[in-house]
């Protein structure tokens, strides 16, 4: 083979080898990513810096600015637009409901005090509360927690037709919301069961609802039975029960508004 061929198929050689290495590393080596930055319309709202409970007094430093989308802002929002009287709004007042730690914080979940008490904060509008005595028996073994919903229930004595003294069961109102139990509005995290000196449960009702519990509380004594929470916002077909004093001391039981027992109360 002629010295002039050897010679060419060398340089060949190497402009391929030379080639294939180069092309390998234009493989392997990512290409760098395209960043295109775009500027944000953002605001500082007011969040919770820590959990807040239902009823806490809060402080300034329970709460922080955070960059937020001026376009997710709400009306309900406390911003920094108005200068430090956001911050001053939300200190030392009272939360209606829970806050979680970095939820920007709403007007409609703070109330100062002189604007009313938590509880009165809490209640739906045209809802009353009103309280009942409780027992071990008689609330499902002190078991039953604000926000559970029960079924309330009147026992009472009666005469019966030889003048004997016997005892009838009513259920008065279904799912009811418990707002409280004793001075407990709140359910505290990993507790179990209310306080064991509280003797009184406080009750989300209607005024007409208000109205018969309070009767009944004076004719016998009150039982709360404790609902599933499966069926806790189920509805009831019976809009409630009321109870009348008619013709002296006789007691008419109302039920969808037909009368289903008469009889005397000692």
């Amino acid at each position: 083979m002629r010295r002039a061929q050897l010679i060419g198929i060398t340089i060949a050689g190497g402009a391929g080898l030379l080639a294939f290495f180069l092309m390998r590393s234009i493989v392997s080596t990512p290409s760098e990513p395209t960043r295109i930055s775009e500027p944000v319309d953002a605001t500082e709202v007011l969040v919770a810096r820590k959990n807040i409970g239902l009823g806490e007094v809060t402080k300034e430093s329970d709460f922080r600015w955070q960059s937020w989308p001026a376009d997710a802002v709400t009306p309900s929002y406390i911003t920094n637009r108005d200068g430090g009287a956001g911050m001053r709004a939300a200190t030392g007042a009272i939360a209606r409901s829970p806050i979680l730690a970095g939820e920007p914080v709403t007007r409609n979940k703070l109330i100062k005090a002189g604007d009313g008490g938590v509880l009165a904060a809490i209640l739906p509008s045209g809802m009353r509360a009103i309280s009942t005595r409780i027992k071990e028996e008689t609330a499902a073994g002190r078991l039953i927690l604000p926000n559970d919903h029960v079924d309330v229930i009147l026992t009472r004595r009666m005469r019966g037709p030889k003048g004997e003294d016997q005892y009838v069961s009513d259920t008065l109102f279904h799912n009811i919301r418990v707002l409280a139990i004793g001075q407990q509005i709140e359910t505290k995290e990993g507790k179990k069961q209310a306080e064991g000196s509280a003797n009184t449960a406080t009750l989300e009702l209607t005024p007409q609802q208000a109205e018969v519990l309070a009767r009944a509380n004076s004719m016998g004594e009150i039982s709360l039975s404790l609902r599933s929470i499966a069926d806790a916002n189920a509805s009831e077909p019976e809009p409630g029960e009321a109870l009348s004093n008619e013709r002296g001391n006789a007691v008419r039981i109302l039920r969808y508004g037909v009368p289903s027992r008469e009889y005397g109360v000692n």
